[in-house]
């Protein structure tokens, strides 16, 4: 997919939803290699989605109550040194707060034998390293139609 057809698919779900997807950007746990997650959060953006970014080394509660307050339709978690491993205490809290509907996604280094546990406790996809930026926009672009399209549309904004 071209750029201007991510533009073209990212403006036409937002005219459905009313306004631009909103996508959250962190890094929770340890890790502080931020220039892939800072990488992606450009391509959502040139894209046109709103992005929330937040610094590395965020604490599962504070991302759920951004996530709350800024009302995200999607959490991107930047992984590049295990912090992936800490994803099912988010996905936990992300259900504990009602925030189920949130599409949660993680990027960066997943070794196999994780992208199973990750799934089944609710992770969308995962987006390894080399993943093309193409393939990462319209794959949020996707996940955050299909949510709407299931039920989301009443959400109160």
């Amino acid at each position: 997919m071209e750029s201007a057809q991510l533009v073209d698919a990212v403006g036409n779900l937002s005219r459905r939803m009313g306004r631009r997807p909103k996508v959250m950007i962190t890094k929770i746990g340890l890790d502080g290699h931020d220039r892939g997650s800072r990488l992606v959060a450009g391509f959502f953006r040139d894209a046109g989605m709103e992005v929330i970014y937040t610094a590395p080394w965020q604490e599962i509660g504070h991302v759920v109550n951004q996530a709350l307050e800024e009302d995200v339709d999607a959490i991107g978690v930047s992984s590049l040194a295990t912090d992936h491993l800490l994803v099912p205490k988010l996905m936990t809290a992300l259900r504990d707060a009602d925030m189920a509907d949130v599409v949660v996604v993680v990027g960066g280094i997943v070794p196999d034998e994780d992208e199973a546990m990750l799934k089944g406790v609710g992770v969308s996809e995962i987006f390894h390293p080399g993943t093309s930026r193409e393939h990462i926009v319209s794959g949020i672009t996707n996940l955050i139609s299909e949510k709407w399209v299931v039920g989301e549309g009443d959400r109160d904004d």
